[in-house]
């Protein structure tokens, strides 16, 4: 009886470790600083793969480190390895990011049964250099890290299992018909600076994924807005493309969408009710050609607009009518590097009443046409521990480079809980 209740004992803390180990991690922590209040991505305990009987001392690759707190886990990172050492079957959590691997044959992964995060960021793999099939294998992976390498197509197939890919920093130029199908589970696509163009969602490859909601394609080649993304999506990052248009029915089919990033665009006409939105908290314009805003809807609270061309904000073509009872939940309005040369009217603050913050910067305006703006930052409503957490981010702002702020754009990642 003693030795079932100490053998009992052995795997109630084996399970422990390993539900630790899932809620300390964070894969946002891979791009470096975070923005606030960033929403962390957990493993589900319940969705997890049986975990292996084995004993201890676990098996672990020469080339690696397999720490005993994590018995799950083979850390074979920073090692200047060349080829992927062979896996040992227990394994779930596999870190090969920032090495010099080029290839990933099957062999290494011959048996693997468990395994549900493969880690090869920041190597140089090609995507012919990957055997067939190799990822398609592995029914239980959740995460796939394969950004900054080589890759110049899609890697597929891939199994079904999936819910996070990262593509991103390769030079992808074209999505196969078939790479993205069969993946039901994917909830997460990153894609972001590659080398997409229209021609790639010719045929509309995203359409069938219906839990997708995260897609980030910023820093590619797009001239329209892609078609037939799936109603799911939440979090759509399209930043650094050359989109001169949003046609004016497009985001009807994504009424579920919470923030949308297009900065550093072309756009330069929003058609009136194009963001009419219920669930849109954040929507940033940045960095694009628009003369006009446009109608706000009553989730949003905040709205970037800087460096465009706007000459005057009509408050009224943003707030049409006031509803007591559904008062509009805008609180941040960035309008820095427009053509202002008036404050915003103060019936901003009757229709959007939780206004905190309009950052005015510094406007882009013509010595015949002088502004009146006396401050560049205008506050309301603030406690002293606001204001001083806001004077704060002032002066971090205007210590901020240009390039800071392409690095801040680079990636998408959700701001809100």
């Amino acid at each position: 009886m003693g030795i079932l209740s100490h053998v009992l004992i052995l795997h109630l803390l084996r399970a422990a470790l390993v539900f630790c180990q899932y809620e300390d991690y964070d894969f946002e922590d891979e791009y470096g600083g975070e923005p606030d209040h960033q929403l962390p991505y957990y493993f589900n305990p319940n969705a997890r793969a049986e975990v292996p009987h084995f004993p201890f001392p676990v098996e672990c690759a020469k080339e690696c480190f397999c720490p005993p707190a994590f018995p799950l886990s083979m850390y074979c990172d920073h090692r200047k390895l060349k080829t992927i050492p062979n896996i040992p079957s227990h394994v779930q959590q596999l870190y090969l990011q920032n090495n010099n691997i080029e290839a990933v044959p099957t062999g290494p992964f011959t048996n693997v049964t468990f395994i549900r995060e493969i880690n090869l960021s920041y190597n140089n793999i090609k995507f012919h250099m990957i055997d067939h099939g190799v990822f398609a294998k592995l029914s239980h992976i959740v995460q796939l890290h394969l950004q900054h390498n080589e890759l110049e197509e899609f890697p597929f197939p891939l199994p079904s299992s999936l819910e996070r890919l990262l593509l991103g920093f390769n030079k992808i130029s074209r999505l196969p018909g078939n790479a993205l199908e069969g993946l039901p589970n994917m909830t997460t696509l990153d894609l972001c600076s590659n080398l997409l163009d229209d021609s790639a969602f010719k045929d509309k490859p995203f359409s069938n994924m219906k839990n997708l909601m995260q897609l980030n394609l910023c820093n590619n080649k797009l001239q329209t807005m892609p078609p037939d993304l799936p109603p799911s999506i939440r979090h759509l990052s399209l930043e650094n493309n050359s989109i001169s248009h949003i046609p004016e029915n497009y985001f009807h089919r994504l009424p579920h969408i919470i923030a949308l990033r297009m900065s550093h665009n072309n756009l330069q006409n929003i058609p009136h009710n194009t963001f009419n939105l219920p669930n849109l908290l954040e929507l940033n314009l940045g960095h694009n050609k628009l003369k006009q805003v446009f109608y706000i809807p009553r989730s949003l609270q905040h709205l970037y607009i800087e460096d465009n061309e706007i000459e005057n904000i009509n408050v009224t073509v943003m707030c049409p009518t006031l509803d007591p009872l559904n008062i509009k939940q805008l609180t941040y309005i960035r309008v820095d590097q427009n053509k202002l040369t008036s404050p915003i009217s103060t019936y901003a603050f009757f229709c959007f009443p939780l206004i905190r913050t309009i950052y005015y910067g510094e406007q882009n305006v013509t010595v015949s046409r002088p502004s009146q703006l006396r401050t560049p930052v205008f506050r309301r409503f603030l406690t002293p521990e606001e204001f001083q957490e806001a004077e704060d981010n002032h002066e971090t702002l205007n210590q901020e480079t240009e390039e800071d702020h392409e690095a801040e754009d680079s990636y998408f990642r959700p701001y809100y809980h």
